[in-house]
C-alpha cells in the first residue's frame, strides 16, 4: 500500500512539517512543533470544507471515526501518522507526500552529477509564526504549558497530589465563579483524563483558564515555554540548515 511505502521511505513525523529532521538537529522548540501540528489540522479542515465534504462522509472515506477526524483537524498528536496520511490522501494532497518521500529536499550524494553541477541549488525557506490574534497565541501558550505539566505529572504522581491539594484549597475558598470547572478538574486529576483539558474545544479552553495543573510546573520549565512562545511570535524561518528569528510578529505561519 502507498502508506506502507511512504513509511518505509522514512518519513518520520510528517505531521510536524517538511523539515522535521532538520528541526530535531537544530533543537527547535517543542512549541514550534506544536504550532506546526495545529496549523496542519487547520489546513486539513479548510481543505475538507472547500471540497464540500461533511465530517460523516469524510470519516467514511478515510475509514476512521468522526472523533478521530475531529482530533486530526484540531492538530491532536494522538492520531497515528498513518491516519494523518490517509486524510491527506483523500483530500488530494498526496503530491506533497511524494515530495517528502523523495530526496528533493535533501542535499545530493557527494559523487552525483547534481553535486558536481555548477548551478546553484534551489533554496527552500519556510516562515512560521503564530497567528496575530492574541487570544490564539495565548491559547497556544496555555496548551504548551499544560502538555508539559501533563508530561511531568505522568512520571511523578506527587505532582498530581500537589495539584489536587491546590484545587481543594481553591474550592474551600468559596469562590463560586470557577467552582464547576474546579470540580471537573478534581475528576480529571483523579482519573488522569488529560485529553479533556488538552482539547481545542471551548470547554478545554475554559478548563485551562481555571487550571491547578500549571501550578506544579517548575519555574525553569515555565520560562522555557514562555521564551519559545515569544520566539514563535516574532517568527521563525527554516531553510533546512538554520533557524533564524525574524521580526515578523502578526503573520500567519506558511509551511
Amino acid at each position: 500500500m502507498i502508506f506502507d511505502d511512504l513509511l518505509n521511505k522514512g518519513i518520520k513525523s510528517l505531521i510536524y512539517g517538511h523539515f522535521f529532521d532538520q528541526m530535531i538537529a537544530m533543537n527547535i522548540p517543542t512549541v514550534l512543533e506544536r504550532q506546526l501540528l495545529l496549523q496542519l489540522g487547520d489546513r486539513l479542515r479548510r481543505l475538507r470544507k472547500a471540497q464540500g465534504l461533511g465530517t460523516v462522509e469524510m470519516a467514511a472515506r478515510v475509514g476512521i471515526t468522526r472523533n478521530t477526524l475531529r482530533a486530526v483537524e484540531t492538530g491532536d498528536p494522538a492520531p497515528s501518522m498513518g491516519t494523518y496520511l490517509r486524510v491527506m490522501s483523500v483530500l488530494g494532497v498526496s503530491g506533497e507526500l511524494a515530495l517528502l518521500a523523495g530526496d528533493a529536499l535533501q542535499p545530493p550524494p557527494p559523487d552525483s552529477a547534481a553535486a558536481r553541477s555548477r548551478r546553484a541549488a534551489p533554496e527552500v525557506r519556510v516562515h512560521i509564526s503564530a497567528s496575530g490574534a492574541s487570544h490564539r497565541l495565548q491559547d497556544l501558550q496555555s496548551l504548551a504549558l499544560h502538555e508539559e505539566a501533563v508530561r511531568l505529572a505522568r512520571s511523578d504522581p506527587a505532582l498530581i497530589r500537589q495539584a489536587q491539594q491546590t484545587v481543594t484549597r481553591w474550592l474551600d475558598s468559596g469562590d463560586a465563579r470557577s467552582a464547576d470547572l474546579w470540580r471537573e478538574w478534581q475528576g480529571i486529576l483523579e482519573a488522569g483524563s488529560w485529553r479533556k483539558a488538552l482539547g481545542r474545544t471551548r470547554r478545554g479552553q475554559q478548563l485551562r483558564q481555571a487550571s491547578p495543573l500549571v501550578t506544579v510546573l517548575p519555574e525553569a520549565s515555565r520560562q522555557r515555554i514562555l521564551e519559545q512562545v515569544n520566539t514563535l511570535k516574532a517568527g521563525v524561518v527554516l531553510d533546512g540548515t538554520t533557524a533564524a528569528v525574524q521580526g515578523a510578529a502578526g503573520t500567519e505561519g506558511t509551511p
